[in-house]
């Protein structure tokens, strides 16, 4: 999978668009995946981490929604 990111100098400011370019990178995952690819996973690593990221994003949700509520 390919993904164009483009960013955009203008009036010569090069550190205005570097941190841009940061910025999106962060958003996309790019620095996250480098990291995880810098060493091979096993499939039950890989599988193990995956179901603690989701139920890490499960519990952080919930304290969302309870904190909105009021609970």
């Amino acid at each position: 999978m390919t993904v164009i990111v483009q960013v955009i100098v203008r009036d010569n400011n090069v550190d205005q668009a570097l941190r841009a370019l940061k910025k999106k990178m962060q958003r996309e995952g790019v620095f996250r995946e480098m990291k995880l690819r810098r060493h091979f996973e096993k499939p039950s690593e890989k599988r193990a981490r995956e179901r603690a990221e989701a139920i890490r994003r499960s519990r952080k949700l919930l304290r969302k929604r309870m904190e909105r509520e009021g609970y």
